[in-house]
This record gives C-alpha cells, sequence and structure tokens, in this order.
C-alpha cells in the first residue's frame, strides 16, 4: 500500500511534501493541480503551482517543471523534462525522453517526436490549418429544408 504524501528534501535540506495523484499515483507538489481523470504515473513529480488538465497522460519519470501548464488531452512519454512555467496546449502529444525548456509554448495538437529538445523560451506551432488556408462557404447543393418549408 502507497502512502499518500510522501516528502522530499532538496540538496539544500529543505523538506516539500508532495500529495499523490488518485489515478496512477503521481507526486504533486504544493499548489499544484492535476484534474481527477488525467493519468500520472507514479513515479512523475508535478511541481508547485504547475496545472494538468482533463484527460492527460503523464508517463513515468517525468517532471513538470514550477507553474508549467498543460492543457486537455495531452500525452507525455516516460522520461520527459517540461520546463518552469512552460504552456502546453490542447491534444498535444510529446513522446519519451524529451526536453522542453522553461517559458516554452507549445501550440494546441502539436506532436514532438522521441528525445526532442526544445531550448528555453521557444514556441512551436500547433496542428492548424495549413499557413495561408482560406475557409470556403460550400455550394448549394439545391434547395435546403427551409426553402420547402416556405413554399
Amino acid at each position: 500500500m502507497t502512502r499518500n504524501t510522501e516528502v522530499v528534501e532538496d540538496d539544500a535540506g529543505r523538506a516539500t511534501a508532495y500529495h499523490r495523484h488518485p489515478n496512477g499515483g503521481g507526486l504533486l507538489g504544493p499548489g499544484s493541480r492535476a484534474e481527477e481523470d488525467s493519468f500520472i504515473e507514479a513515479t512523475t513529480y508535478v511541481e508547485a503551482g504547475a496545472r494538468i488538465g482533463s484527460a492527460c497522460r503523464i508517463g513515468r519519470g517525468g517532471w513538470i517543471d514550477r507553474r508549467a501548464r498543460a492543457g486537455d488531452h495531452v500525452f507525455v512519454g516516460d522520461n520527459v523534462y517540461i520546463g518552469r512555467g512552460t504552456v502546453v496546449g490542447n491534444r498535444v502529444h510529446i513522446a519519451r525522453h524529451s526536453r522542453i525548456g522553461a517559458g516554452a509554448r507549445i501550440g494546441h495538437g502539436a506532436r514532438l517526436p522521441a528525445d526532442s529538445v526544445v531550448p528555453d523560451g521557444t514556441d512551436i506551432a500547433g496542428a492548424g490549418p495549413p499557413q495561408g488556408a482560406v475557409a470556403r462557404k460550400r455550394k448549394s447543393q439545391g434547395p435546403g429544408p427551409d426553402s420547402l418549408m416556405a413554399a
């Protein structure tokens, strides 16, 4: 049986109490928050002030640093570091052994392959419509149900 609270001492001798996330047992630092429907592996740390959205899956051995934010439906592979203050959009996929620097911004729907290294402060565009794409109105396929009702 695992404990709900773990106390970890840093190199300077300061103790920090982490509580276990109910789904997976990941370690949540003071003031951090993760939605209950997300899964956080037991050997992953989510530091103070970090936020994990809904329906996320965070792999083993990860470290989500202070004030980092992950949107909804985010997948983070094993042994991934997400830097302090980084913002990860919805439906992002970050494969194993990746390192995301502090203050980076990963756009909605972006996919990062294994062993990715994202320098501090980098912005990565999400998967949206191609640059220059224009939304066009569909051509009419004949009278619609509203025009039939008016007759």
